[in-house]
């Protein structure tokens, strides 16, 4: 299987996902929406993180293996691109495991 490819996790059955997008919630303070893909760009999932102070230290990886029940359908054919882009540079850049 290459870095392409939307791998089951044989442990987890989750769909792996890489980081692509980072960005602060405009409706809540404190809030961090991390965006993760497939290398296609056709599926997301979406982590909602809050910040409670400067030392809560919660690691964010370059992929995870998400439950298929919480992936999406990436339906915007720009995002789908950039997503796509993003997600394989991740997978070829990174371990699924190395902190972002």
């Amino acid at each position: 299987m290459n870095a392409n490819e939307a791998a089951p996790d044989s442990a987890t059955d989750g769909v792996r996902m890489w980081l692509v997008e980072r960005t602060y919630s405009d409706d809540e303070q404190n809030m961090v929406i991390l965006t993760y893909a497939t290398p296609d760009g056709e599926r997301y999932f979406r982590k909602e993180r809050s910040l409670t102070s400067f030392t809560d230290v919660r690691d964010t990886t370059a992929a995870v293996d998400a439950p298929p029940s919480n992936v999406g359908t990436v339906d915007d054919p720009d995002d789908r691109e950039r997503y796509a882009a993003e997600a394989t540079r991740m997978a070829n850049a990174h371990d699924p495991d190395d902190v972002i």
